[in-house]
């Protein structure tokens, strides 16, 4: 005879155990899926930093680079490409808001009003970086990776910059004029996130004050080749912070792209992407 009570148990553990195994391969697709998106992400990066250090190698400019929120990472992403010493000079991963007035020449008076993560100081820190190293061009990345704000600024948000040959302060510290970024469609980003940050992506960053961009013959600090792109971007720290290694250079090479082609207006394209 069959015991009901003993084969309903029975029964239940095998519905249980077929369930598990199907979230253990829902979990196995996500994570491969997950090192999917990061190759190509990866593989992304790797395409633009070495089509910088072309488009450098063509001109012979040179470049380097002011890190707060990537710590060295666009470097590292730079120098992994083949025959970056043409080109690179060098990095300051100035982290530290002192290092940044010290070393970078970032305004004082600036820092202590606005903070760190602002657009006008990723602008003076790639300024500072281009003629403490004497390059032709410097890249400047600031924002809050998280997991905490800093200086009241979300996690996610982040300001990145380009200086090129003739870039400078203006006369009178006029502020710094941003553009806002639009979302960002990478395939490792989502549209949603969470106040710590889970998911990838990139959102428009709400500044009024500072956001919109301005030409070279604009009243502002961007002279030249000096342009700000504002990020709001979604995601764990390190998403962030590679998010903005793929923007600074994005950036520059949208720069070096307007500059080449004689088209001045080329710096007032939006920015996507996402220190």
């Amino acid at each position: 005879m069959t015991d009901p009570e003993r084969d309903g148990v029975a029964g239940s553990g095998s519905a249980a155990e077929g369930a598990d195994a199907a979230d253990a391969a829902d979990a196995v697709e996500d994570a491969r899926a997950a090192v999917a998106a990061r190759v190509a992400e990866g593989a992304l990066l790797a395409k633009s930093a070495a089509e910088v250090l072309r488009v450098l190698g063509e001109r012979g400019e040179t470049l380097a680079a002011a890190e707060s929120l990537t710590g060295g990472l666009v470097a590292a992403e730079v120098t992994a490409a083949p025959g970056a010493s043409q080109a690179f000079k060098g990095s300051v991963t100035s982290y530290a808001t002192e290092v940044k007035r010290d070393l970078l020449g970032v305004d004082a008076d600036l820092l202590a009003e606005r903070g760190a993560v602002d657009g006008e100081v990723a602008l003076q820190m790639a300024i500072g970086v281009r003629e403490l190293l004497g390059t032709d061009w410097g890249v400047a990345t600031t924002g809050v990776a998280g997991p905490e704000r800093q200086d009241g600024q979300p996690v996610g948000t982040v300001f990145v910059a380009v200086a090129g040959p003739a870039a400078r302060p203006a006369e009178g510290g006029t502020e710094a004029s941003t553009e806002s970024s639009t979302e960002s469609s990478t395939e490792s980003s989502t549209e949603s996130s969470t106040e710590g940050g889970t998911e990838g992506g990139t959102e428009a960053l709400e500044r009024p004050e500072t956001d919109g961009c301005l030409d070279s013959a604009s009243s502002s600090v961007l002279r030249s080749e000096g342009k700000v792109a504002a990020l709001r971007l979604n995601g764990n720290r390190t998403e962030i912070r590679m998010e903005s290694v793929r923007s600074v250079l994005e950036l520059l090479l949208d720069q070096l792209s307007g500059e080449r082609t004689g088209n001045g207006r080329a710096q007032d394209t939006e920015q996507n992407g996402g220190t």
